[in-house]
């Protein structure tokens, strides 16, 4: 039995196995995927549950936590000077500094120290804190209407009943609660950008299979919702088999999302032959062009309104949306990244791809070198 080589892993990539872990993957497919031992990882969620950190210095010992529990009530008595400080400030301000220390003293102690008697502590308190009157009456509209009704057609509904509110109000009502009109579709408006007019014509000519490594590398960007917002995905794919080689994330469709992929290429960028997109403004930047040039890259460009010469880029932007985008609701950008790093590790090494006869890109790269040799 021939021994397991020893791995280094960096914290990022351990924080990465955590998380995933702490979003539900389940831990047997972690150690699958990824290749790693059950007890590493077990060490790792045990240490970030611990303390944060993956170093052994900041798993302290009982003494060092005794020394960071003394740290702490020394934070605490610093707080409660600034609670002091605050004892000249008008009443409003009193009570949002107490309600915002109330899970950590006592009201009882702050209304002595701010001077504040807690019957006006209590009755600020409630005044600011009471909810919309009207909050019951939109929702019951709402649903009446089958969640078909909007902020203008609750409104009439409102003042049939008496109840005058502006939309903007009910609009708040609704988001506040979780109120979306079956009307209310996301739908990503398309934004005119002027395209790269440059002469550069098309190397690929469509030709996108039996290709070599590196020979073509394809890329596009599509959308993906965060948050309520429209963010951005930047894929570039190796045609020789079909391998997400870089790939970034961000909230802007700019040239630096490209380059951001680029960065995270780990192949030698000058084994890159060509590089392959539509006319996108975002391919045609001093950056991409810096990239290109130092590198030694041919540029190749689809002909204007044409998708099928970037072909292989829109069906995997295709598989993309169906297996991953519209599989999760990503509430915040760090989410995305953790999970575009999860799937695109998954469409490498454990996906198979019909056009690869049924391999994963990383098998078949492999078995290809095998055969080299």
């Amino acid at each position: 039995m021939t021994k397991r080589p020893r791995r280094s892993f960096t914290d990022e990539f351990k924080n990465q196995m955590v998380q995933l872990y702490l979003n539900g993957k389940p831990r047997s497919e972690i150690v699958r995927e990824y290749d790693l031992t059950a007890s590493s990882l077990d060490k790792w969620i045990k240490q970030h549950q611990a303390s944060g950190s993956f170093k052994e210095k900041d798993n302290r010992t009982d003494d060092e936590n005794e020394l960071i529990r003394l740290k702490k009530e020394n934070q605490r008595l610093l707080m409660e000077n600034d609670i002091f400080k605050a004892g000249s400030a008008d009443n409003r301000t009193k009570v949002e500094v107490i309600r915002a220390n109330q899970d950590r003293y006592s009201v009882s102690a702050m209304c002595r120290v701010l001077n504040i008697p807690k019957s006006t502590y209590y009755y600020i308190s409630k005044k600011t804190s009471e909810p919309d009157p009207i909050i019951a009456d939109v929702i019951e509209i709402f649903k009446k209407s089958r969640k078909n009704y909007g902020t203008r057609k609750i409104k009439h509904q409102l003042e049939a009943k008496g109840i005058i509110a502006s939309r903007r109000r009910i609009g708040r009502i609704m988001r506040e609660n979780g109120l979306v009109s079956n009307y209310t579709v996301a739908q990503y408006k398309v934004h005119k950008q002027p395209v790269n007019q440059d002469p550069i014509p098309n190397e690929v000519n469509r030709e996108f299979n039996d290709r070599a490594p590196l020979e073509v590398v394809v890329s596009d960007l599509t959308y993906v919702r965060v948050g309520g917002k429209w963010h951005y995905v930047c894929l570039i794919v190796d045609l020789y088999n079909r391998e997400i080689i870089g790939y970034s994330a961000g909230p802007a469709k700019t040239a630096l999302l490209v380059y951001e992929a680029f960065a995270r290429i780990r192949y030698r960028l000058d084994q890159i032959s060509i590089f392959h997109t539509d006319r996108g403004s975002e391919f045609k930047n001093n950056v991409i062009d810096g990239v290109i040039e130092t590198f030694d890259i041919k540029r190749s460009l689809s002909k204007k309104g044409c998708p099928y010469d970037n072909a292989v880029a829109e069906s995997a932007f295709k598989v993309f949306k169906t297996e991953f985008a519209n599989q999760y609701v990503f509430d915040t950008l760090e989410y995305l990244n953790l999970m575009l790093v999860d799937y695109v590790n998954w469409y490498n090494n454990i996906r198979i791809h019909s056009s690869l006869g049924y391999l994963t890109p990383a098998a078949y790269r492999k078995l290809a070198h095998k055969t080299v040799v």
